[in-house]
């Protein structure tokens, strides 16, 4: 039997909520508890992670919970050890470039949270500088292995669409404000603070631009307006607010393939829908309501043909004749993505989800920001 592989990974500010969720506890813990990441040889490899930050009293309190023999507050000592591979940083994303640029001149290999960057220019700038460094890189785009997506492109492979036509995306939900003691702000206030890398659009656009691109087409031209309909919040400290950053967008975005896409993202909305994420998908020949974990699709012969009457109530039930796709087996998006980023890094395995596509989606961002203020389509 082989020796088991380990490889050093530093996980910076992974104290946040996304961070120890999704990156520690759903990704780097349970990959450790599974016996690691195996290649292709069928060797495995184990993940030997750090946990770095600015606060100690937290760094311990997770690495104790979670079984992590080693944290710092130290980042420049454990970038300059030989122990560690890869950089992760979940951080501030006003804080990304200056830890981005300390790993790459250590040699580490780049894996990071999205946005990579607040402006497109750092964004692609980063990315020259590791690929002229020659580290490996990649950014997160956890959306991709979600099982409704998953079960959304098997049956796309398997042509059911047809030709797609259009995709109508709402996503959200509310998030309290703290103005009552019984319901506490479920999300940090930074999000609310333009200042602070806050946005509704800096935040989930990144995330459209990648999910239009691989599901439905390039994304060529936007046309977008933000609001920000809840202007004061209360933070953490029990102090009220001003909200300077956007907390819904209403976009429109064309594709290369000429899908219209139309994505409604709010804070401020409440669900009455099948998931936090849906996506309704139509084609000439079927169509589907791709959710986070649920996609059901619905066949050009099992389309009923509705007659406008709206002085009875409707003889249709329009939640029937949709059936649940099967997307096979999944495996937490999250966690999927590590393991690929991981096998990259060891064997080279195929990884094209690099800083560069990262800086993708700041582009939109912006993109989408400047349509709101000329209040026109503007090209990507």
């Amino acid at each position: 039997m082989s020796e088991l592989k380990t490889i050093g990974i530093i996980l910076n500010g992974v104290t946040g909520r996304m961070g120890t969720n999704q990156h520690l506890v759903r990704s780097i813990v349970a990959i450790r508890e599974q016996g690691g990441v195996e290649l292709s040889d069928g060797s495995r490899v184990m993940p030997d992670p750090i946990l770095t930050g600015r606060n100690e009293a937290k760094l311990k309190a997770l690495a104790d919970e979670y079984g992590i023999e080693n944290y710092s507050t130290d980042l420049d000592a454990t970038l300059a050890s030989d122990r560690y591979e890869i950089f992760f940083d979940a951080s501030g994303t006003p804080y990304r470039i200056g830890f981005l640029e300390k790993a790459i001149a250590a040699g580490k290999h780049i894996y990071c949270e999205k946005p990579i960057a607040v402006d497109s220019k750092a964004a692609f700038d980063i990315a020259e500088v590791a690929e002229k460094a020659g580290v490996k890189n990649g950014t997160v785009q956890d959306k991709l292995w979600l099982p409704g997506i998953l079960a959304f492109k098997k049956l796309k492979e398997e042509g059911f669409f047809g030709e797609i036509l259009s995709v109508r995306g709402e996503f959200g939900y509310w998030v309290f404000t703290g103005h009552d003691e019984a319901q506490p702000a479920q999300r940090p206030s930074w999000n609310y603070r333009n200042e602070d890398g806050g946005g509704m659009i800096i935040d989930m656009h990144c995330h459209w631009r990648y999910v239009i691109d691989n599901l439905f087409g390039e994304v060529t031209e936007v046309f977008t307006h933000k609001a920000t309909h809840i202007p004061e919040r209360i933070a953490e400290d029990g102090k009220p607010y001003k909200c300077t950053a956007d907390d819904s967008a209403y976009a429109l975005f064309k594709t290369a393939d000429n899908v219209i896409c139309q994505f409604n993202s709010s804070w401020n909305v409440r669900v009455r829908r099948d998931d936090l994420l849906t996506m309704q998908v139509d084609g000439t020949k079927g169509s589907a309501i791709v959710g986070l974990r649920k996609c059901w699709a619905q066949s050009k012969d099992q389309t009923p043909r509705p007659v406008w009457n709206p002085d009875v109530d409707s003889p249709i039930d329009y939640y029937a004749g949709w059936d649940v796709v099967d997307p096979g087996p999944c495996d937490n998006a999250f966690k999927v993505q590590w393991e690929m980023f991981i096998q990259h890094v060891v064997e080279g395995a195929d990884f094209p989800w690099t800083l560069r596509e990262g800086a993708k989606g700041v582009v939109l961002a912006e993109k989408s920001l400047e349509s709101h203020e000329t209040g026109s389509w503007v090209k990507v």
